[in-house]
């Protein structure tokens, strides 16, 4: 085209003028003809996103993939190749190796089968060959455990006695009973009249002081944790309550409400669930294949001192034992499913929620029974975590008195 256009004007076609000091990049060229970056400009201001062919006058989008390896941010630990930016999502910037001859993409492609490789060349967007790193811009006000909301009511000026609020808590949480029928019970049984609500309302003025409870007493982790969600309802809709509990002492180290199974959730659990490991502790946490759990983890090690031991992660897919890595650690996945087979005991009298914080309120209500009160036969009998002032109470509402009273 360029001979053409010579042959026609008598005189070459000059090349762009830049006006503002910032050339295209030697590597870019036209893809409609194939003239050199000297005659190509950016069309759109600012973003120099889109490029602009002046020998054919044809628009296409600029390679990103070649800035300037001075000005990259991160390199490919496979090619050493500098990253680009792909995409910046809202809680995470995904940068992604451009070099088609990567050993890491290379790899990647040999592992394909012959129908994968057929349609990896018509829909290449559904197979990820490159690598990718992920730049997660969390806040530290967003990594923060959250607990129940400031309650109404008073916990130390209710009007009935303490002794009614540590018979509600045993019915409506130890037992798992639902408020209706921990009212029913207390009115034809005890002759104690409280309403349903009163029940509620004590349960969330309890959660509220017994998730600080939690957090103080909780004790040391093991090296092994394993972890997974579950699902309950809230005004008709699921939400997911994220779960880890240690290996040995069998303590539920970390609880979270959530309206999602991003990456968010998972470090926030995670980041609880090992928050009183020695700092030379080495950790594994086990999960199943959700992804958000490798990406977190990957976020809690670049955020870790270097001279502290790096997190470790396996994940056991599936309910069969298909790879190594699920036979190894399928005990612990299916210790966290039994957990969560106990938790959905106790949730489901509620049959829903009308609020996150009355979900959340049971949540921590139950993790205060599951590790200070519920005895458990693989412990001989004896509770996750054992508080000496709790060991002279015989009764479960005695139990809970106490804890309060050592929470408020």
């Amino acid at each position: 085209m360029l001979e053409a256009y010579q042959a026609e004007h008598n005189r070459p076609l000059k090349p762009v003028k830049i006006r503002d000091g910032k050339p295209v990049p030697q590597t870019e060229q036209c893809p409609f003809c194939n003239a050199p970056h000297i005659y190509l400009y950016y069309n759109n201001g600012k973003e120099r996103s889109q490029l602009r062919c002046k020998v054919c006058s044809s628009n296409f989008q600029a390679d990103n993939r070649f800035k300037r390896t001075l000005k990259a941010k991160y390199f490919c630990p496979y090619c050493q190749k500098a990253l680009f930016r792909w995409k910046t999502l809202l809680h995470v910037i995904l940068h992604k190796c451009g070099n088609d001859h990567c050993p890491h993409r290379l790899d990647a492609l040999n592992r394909l089968n012959p129908a994968e490789k057929l349609l990896q060349k018509t829909k290449s967007s559904q197979f990820k060959l490159c690598y990718i790193y992920r730049e997660y811009l969390f806040r530290a006000a967003e990594l923060v455990h959250p607990g129940p909301l400031k309650p109404l009511v008073d916990i130390n000026r209710i009007h009935n006695s303490q002794n009614i609020l540590g018979l509600i808590l045993s019915f409506y949480v130890s037992f798992a009973i639902s408020a209706r029928k921990t009212a029913f019970i207390l009115q034809n049984v005890f002759n104690i009249r409280v309403s349903y609500q009163t029940v509620l309302n004590y349960a969330e003025a309890a959660a509220y002081h017994c998730h600080r409870f939690n957090m103080r007493f909780k004790g040391p982790v093991d090296d092994t944790s394993a972890g997974d969600e579950t699902y309950i309802r809230i005004v008709g809709e699921w939400a997911y309550v994220f779960l880890f509990i240690s290996s040995k002492n069998l303590v539920l180290s970390a609880y979270h409400l959530a309206h999602s199974r991003e990456t968010l959730p998972a470090v926030i659990t995670m980041t609880e669930a090992i928050r009183t490991a020695d700092p030379d502790q080495k950790l594994t946490l086990i999960t199943d294949g959700n992804p958000s759990y490798p990406a977190g983890i990957h976020f809690m090690n670049e955020k870790r001192p270097q001279e502290w031991p790096r997190i470790q992660h396996h994940a056991v897919i599936g309910l069969q034992n298909l790879d190594e890595t699920s036979t190894l650690y399928r005990a612990f996945k299916q210790l966290i499913e039994r957990l969560n087979r106990t938790f959905k005991f106790h949730v489901r009298p509620a049959s829903g929620f009308k609020s996150d914080n009355g979900a959340l309120s049971l949540i921590v209500l139950f993790a205060t029974h599951y590790n200070f009160l519920r005895p458990h036969i693989s412990l001989d009998y004896r509770t996750p975590v054992e508080i000496p002032e709790l060991e002279d109470i015989s009764t479960i509402q005695g139990k809970w008195i106490k804890i309060l009273s050592m929470a408020v």
